[in-house]
């Protein structure tokens, strides 16, 4: 792979199916030099050991379906519900002895310090959704890097320590706005989460990797964990949840996140807002298709979020992906495995 990362990788044990003690070695050729680094992994089925729990913190009346309903400066005046709904997610993982991560709108952490410390207290990874949950196809990139600079620098004027994770609102890195990655390499994010490989009316890269890879860029590399899908019949299906738990049966839900661990062997990505567990949220008045998307089965979320929790065993993104175990460059791996790398002039490079 000219200009980027040539990585290559074997186990000591080779039945991958059924590890305990796994060993990698990885080289990396870069700047001319040449790394290598040992990665272990514990457990079954490598990646598909734990999949990602992940919360997005926004109020309800931050979603991109009443945009055209509310205006951001409107925002205060509306019945803020983000502190109740986040406390009640936080009392279940705490009975399910569950931990995740909380990807912060800037906005929410600006006027709820408290609610954002007391979930890093709770053993919770904090992660940034941005500030003004704007999507980044409305924004030049100098708009863009304003407002992720923002939101990071709250969020770790709270915290004290160093926000690693990105997730874009409604989920806007697409082919048309992948600069966003130079701008987060810049900021100093390690990965994002925000490409999803799927075709819909408002985001998506339908052939954009399914799981978690390097992205090489030209100011660096960046860790990507694509929201999950489902391949069926040459189709990339959403099975990431927000709406499509939701919208899906639950046993339905519940084959395709197995069928990602067992038959593609890799971790899911789950994600909820606090506001899909809060049925008698305020009604904005919006467009039927935008009302039908955000009120869909809001009364049977929790209960499903409760049965999820006992199906699977979940933690957050930066232990699913060992980000804690990684020295030198920016070179991921997670449960044993090492993460593919894309990179420019690929066939799959972004």
């Amino acid at each position: 792979m000219p200009g980027g990362f040539r990585i290559l990788a074997h186990a000591a044990n080779g039945d991958d199916r059924d590890w305990t003690t796994a060993y990698r070695q990885v080289e990396s050729e870069f700047a001319g030099g040449v790394a290598v680094y040992e990665f272990v992994g514990r457990g079954r089925g490598g990646l598909a050991n734990r999949n990602a729990l992940t919360v997005d913190v926004e109020d309800y009346f931050h979603v991109e379906s009443f945009m055209g309903s509310i205006r951001q400066e409107d925002w205060p005046q509306w019945e803020s519900r983000i502190e109740r709904n986040t406390r009640r997610m936080l009392d279940l993982f705490a009975r399910r002895n569950v931990r995740g991560t909380f990807f912060v709108l800037g906005w929410v952490a600006e006027r709820h310090p408290d609610l954002v410390r007391d979930i890093a207290a709770a053993g919770h990874e904090i992660a940034c959704h941005g500030y003004a949950h704007r999507m980044i196809d409305t924004q030049t990139e100098s708009e863009f890097r304003a407002d992720v600079l923002r939101a990071k620098a709250i969020l770790e004027d709270v915290l004290g320590v160093a926000v690693e994770g990105y997730r874009a609102p409604t989920y806007s890195i697409r082919a048309s706005t992948l600069w966003a990655l130079d701008v987060l390499i810049e900021v100093g994010f390690r990965y994002d989460c925000s490409i999803f490989p799927i075709y819909h009316d408002r985001y998506g890269m339908p052939h954009a990797e399914r799981f978690p890879h390097v992205i090489r860029r030209a100011g660096g590399s960046i860790v990507e964990f694509p929201p999950s899908t489902l391949t069926l019949g040459g189709m990339n299906l959403p099975m990431a949840g927000g709406g499509y738990f939701r919208l899906l049966p639950y046993p339905l839900f519940r084959w395709g996140v197995r069928r990602i661990n067992r038959h593609d062997r890799q971790a899911a990505m789950f994600l909820v807002h606090p506001w899909e567990i809060d049925p008698d949220q305020p009604r904005v008045p919006a467009g039927r298709l935008s009302t039908w998307r955000h009120r869909l089965n809001l009364h049977r979320t929790l209960p499903r979020l409760e049965r999820l929790l006992n199906d699977f065993r979940f933690a957050p993104v930066r232990e699913v992906l060992r980000l804690g175990e990684l020295v030198g460059p920016r070179v991921a791996a997670a449960g044993g495995l090492t993460i593919p790398l894309v990179s420019p002039g690929g066939a799959s490079s972004l």
